[in-house]
């Protein structure tokens, strides 16, 4: 996989080079990782990065998603953008704490939105993550709120 990262004024643009097949689930792991974004390009990149790391991971488009497969897979952890169109990750996050799987959400936010991280905080997010973050960053908060180890050493940008 071939990541280039190209930074504009407010946006990130990602051009991924996947394998020719779609993307396969792996399950070589325990634990489960739900990541809900609306861009599909960070859905596709850490659906790769995570697999690789031997998780399984499952993706929704949006919290409305994202709260149906919480529901359904029960996900040790949940990697969710702070900011998305329709039900945005914090209230997404009451709605999943509602549920009892609030304490597995990692969410990932962009520089400055401090106030909404605080928001989360009070919720009871587990973690977060700033884009644009650094591959082997968000592996490593990913590892260390499972309680496993983190081995692999990308470099490679994402926001």
């Amino acid at each position: 996989m071939r990541i280039v990262s190209t930074s504009g004024r407010n946006n990130l643009i990602f051009q991924l080079k996947l394998r020719e097949s779609k993307v396969h689930y792996m399950s070589n792991s325990q634990a489960t990782i739900l990541v809900i974004d609306d861009q599909p390009g960070i859905r596709r990149l850490l659906t790769e990065v995570l697999q690789d790391e031997g998780y399984q991971v499952i993706t929704a488009a949006n919290g409305y998603e994202g709260i149906q497969a919480a529901q359904s897979a029960h996900p040790n952890v949940i990697l969710m953008d702070m900011k998305m169109p329709g039900m945005d990750g914090i209230t997404a996050l009451k709605e999943l704490k509602r549920q009892g799987q609030g304490d597995q959400v990692i969410m990932m936010t962009a520089y400055g939105e401090l106030d909404m991280v605080n928001e989360a905080r009070e919720i009871g997010m587990r973690d977060y993550i700033t884009k644009p973050f650094d591959i082997m960053s968000l592996c490593q908060i990913i590892h260390n709120n499972l309680g496993t180890t983190f081995g692999d050493t990308r470099q490679s940008m994402i926001g």
